[in-house]
């Protein structure tokens, strides 16, 4: 990425609430229904610490790559413009990497809480005893580090009280315990510990599809040295220029072009695309795919962190930062609330034997069970599942976002402009049609074509040899002309190919063809035998495969569709009526693309733009959100917010539907969650609940979000 990338945080929606404590009654469990309970979680717990072994071994892939996921920030320029923001925002953050201990310690509380339960009643000392050291071995990773840890860490950062969520948990066990209720204490934090490593696991489902993409990345290769024999070398000292090979099987270590050799390449994890493609001499290959059934060599042609697949990690690693418009406002929300809730709930204590009549210890416990319902800990994780899921499924189809916010805002977007060539087309010229004179000999004038355009590296002449093949193989000494074209003599006559304004007393025939050819938006070459034309060609840069049936869909969500090109506006319109493009803008400038965004945004509302080059780079960054092709510059796709891997339309509409679906989802968990709160709210109030079914139903709520985030892991 270049220091100049341009990126940009855009997003949309509104969320707004109002939360009402209330007090409630004191309920009693008895401790078979606990037992019950635990016992259930403790089987869940079970599968829960195979879980975190292989987390272990992850995060030990993770710190042995550590240079591909450290997003380097300084290559980035934040602009102001466009508010783009990194920042660390006081809230949930469970990356943290402590290894085995907290499982080990949970399982070395829930046993000290198993023993303390099946013991009499004339051991209450120590019953007591081993209560608290149950709550203490089981809650110090959830209590003691997540939440008194963060809090100590965002006051600091923040220069002010900012509380997490935990802390709630933690005060609702001391006070259980400060009453008399050290059982209850302690299997409010087993319950809600184990809830919470449960739903690291629900998020690590997602987490995982992205972290798959470190253990992916090369760390040696075959050097070939220059006496012909190969050393195995690390990557990262590769240099532009160097001779590798690879033998079948291997992956490819780098960026770079077949010297020698055939073969079929996995190239899945940079575009999604799960057919292998065959490759040969002087094609691309990347690093990260894996080699088929050849062996080839290669040179190095990009240095290690320029590569496609580096380029990936820091899209991943960037995008990871980056928050939907309702997760920003959910974290910086939660350490007001549960503020908020630290105030009242001793008002409520203080102020309930007065106002309702309850005895203290009533007050107190009815307040503590009002501690535990009033949690927000399933708001906080309404969104975090729903984005991974959301970014990992597209990640997974070739389909990257710099950011979730950019995925959220892609679902609301008004209008949606595409460059021409390379986007709407497949970026080459084809020979669509030709004729010949019937008084010539067919097979003999496409020798001469061929043999003509072989000396030629135009683009046109390249999409010819494509086209036709040439019978016999004739040679023929070639000039080409500026402004006439390709001139060669054969057999006493000679032969031109060139632009129909080169040529003059053209037959009705051609001059009819011609005409209606570049009315289509085609180019027409003329061919001539001794200056009198005998044939034309007809050449277009045809529309992609899914561009008809993508413009078709936005279409019928009704959004605005705009084609935007630089070509004239004949061809520009003839490819907008092929695909039923609503608006086609031609002969426009780079520069003036940019303003044409502006006027698109002031007229329709919220704008996407789609391109692949340079020349769209400052449409990109303007529009809200930036849509680059995978196979175009680095331009594009430094400034853009999403990139399509592989040249594939579809992805674009796939990432729209999942865009659609993740908001959706989002706010069913927020609506979701903030119901399960006031409800626990009021039956607490009305006497129906304690501190055990609180943290149950709480934390269920807390898994249940999650769950249907993970949902969208599931293709659309």
């Amino acid at each position: 990425m270049n220091e100049n990338s341009l990126v940009r945080r855009k997003g949309s929606g509104l969320w707004k609430g109002n939360k009402k404590l209330l007090g409630c009654p004191e309920k009693e469990a008895s401790r078979n229904e606990d037992m019950l309970g635990l016992c259930v979680l403790s089987i869940a717990l079970v599968q829960k610490n195979n879980y975190m072994n292989r987390r272990v071994i992850e995060m030990k892939a993770v710190q042995e790559k550590d240079a591909y996921k450290k997003h380097d920030h300084d290559e980035h320029d934040h602009s102001n413009e466009h508010e783009h923001d990194h920042s660390h925002e006081p809230g949930h953050n469970h990356e943290h990497e402590h290894g085995k201990a907290p499982i080990i310690f949970y399982f070395i509380g829930l046993a000290l809480f198993l023993i303390a339960t099946f013991l009499g009643n004339e051991n209450e000392v120590l019953i007591n005893i081993l209560f608290s050291l149950a709550s203490i071995t089981a809650g110090y990773y959830v209590v003691v580090l997540e939440g008194i840890g963060e809090t100590i860490e965002n006051t600091k950062i923040q220069k002010r009280f900012t509380p997490n969520s935990h802390v709630l948990m933690g005060l609702a066990t001391l006070g259980a315990s400060f009453l008399g209720n050290f059982g209850e204490g302690a299997l409010l934090i087993l319950i809600f510990s184990g809830a919470h490593f449960l739903e690291e696991y629900a998020e690590g489902r997602s987490r995982r599809e992205i972290t798959k993409l470190l253990e992916m990345t090369p760390t040696t290769a075959r050097r070939i040295m220059p006496d012909g024999n190969t050393e195995i070398v690390a990557v990262s000292i590769l240099k532009v220029g160097d001779r590798l090979q690879v033998l079948n099987g291997d992956q490819v270590p780098t960026d770079g072009m077949i010297l020698s050799g055939m073969t079929a390449i996995d190239e899945s994890s940079i575009n999604g695309e799960s057919i292998p493609k065959e490759k040969s001499k002087g094609d691309e290959v990347f690093g990260s795919t894996i080699n088929g059934t050849g062996t080839f060599t290669m040179q190095v042609t990009k240095e290690n962190k320029d590569t496609v697949f580096s380029k990936i990690l820091q899209l991943v690693s960037q995008n990871q930062s980056n928050q939907t418009r309702a997760a920003s406002i959910i974290q910086r929300l939660e350490p007001r609330y549960v503020n908020f809730v630290l105030m009242v709930i001793p008002l409520v204590m203080l102020l309930a034997p007065f106002l309702f009549g309850w005895t203290w210890s009533q007050s107190i416990y009815r307040g503590l069970v009002l501690l535990v319902a009033a949690s927000p800990c399933a708001l906080a994780a309404a969104t975090v599942s729903v984005t991974l899921s959301a970014t990992s499924n597209l990640a997974k189809r070739g389909v990257l976002s710099k950011g979730s916010s950019y995925l959220s805002q892609l679902a609301n977007i008004d209008a949606i402009a595409f460059d021409k060539t390379g986007t709407l087309t497949r970026g080459k010229p084809e020979v669509t049609n030709y004729y010949f004179s019937d008084s010539v000999n067919e097979e003999e004038i496409l020798d001469v074509i061929v043999a003509l355009e072989k000396e030629s590296n135009h683009p046109l002449a390249s999409a010819i040899l494509e086209k036709f093949e040439a019978k016999n193989t004739i040679a023929i000494e070639v000039t080409n002309q500026l402004g006439k074209g390709l001139t060669g003599d054969y057999q006493g006559k000679s032969y031109r190919i060139g632009k129909p304004t080169s040529f003059s007393g053209v037959e009705d025939i051609y001059e009819q063809r011609n005409v209606a050819w570049a009315s289509n938006g085609q180019t027409v070459v003329y061919v001539a035998e001794n200056e009198k034309v005998i044939g034309l060609i007809a050449l277009m840069d045809v529309p992609s495969e899914h561009a008809r049936t993508t413009i078709d869909y936005f279409r019928k969500l009704g959004i605005h569709t705009t084609l935007i090109t630089g070509d004239s506006e004949m061809t520009g319109k003839a490819v907008g009526e092929q695909l039923g493009v609503d608006e086609v803008i031609a002969n426009v400038m780079p520069e003036d693309k940019s303003r044409i965004i502006d006027e698109q945004k002031a007229k329709h509302g919220v704008v996407a733009m789609v391109g692949d080059g340079v020349n769209d780079a400052p449409a990109l960054v303007n529009a809200d959100i930036g849509i680059a092709m995978g196979e175009g510059t680095d331009v594009a796709i430094d400034v853009s917010d999403l990139v399509l891997m592989q040249n594939n339309l579809d992805r674009l509409v796939q990432s729209h539907r999942v865009s659609k679906k993740m908001n959706k989802v989002i706010w069913q968990n927020i609506y979701f969650s903030m119901a399960v709160v006031i409800l626990l709210v009021t039956v607490s109030l009305l006497g129906l609940t304690d501190i055990a079914i609180s943290v149950i139903v709480h934390e269920g709520s807390t898994i249940v979000v999650i769950l249907n985030g993970l949902r969208l892991l599931r293709s659309l």
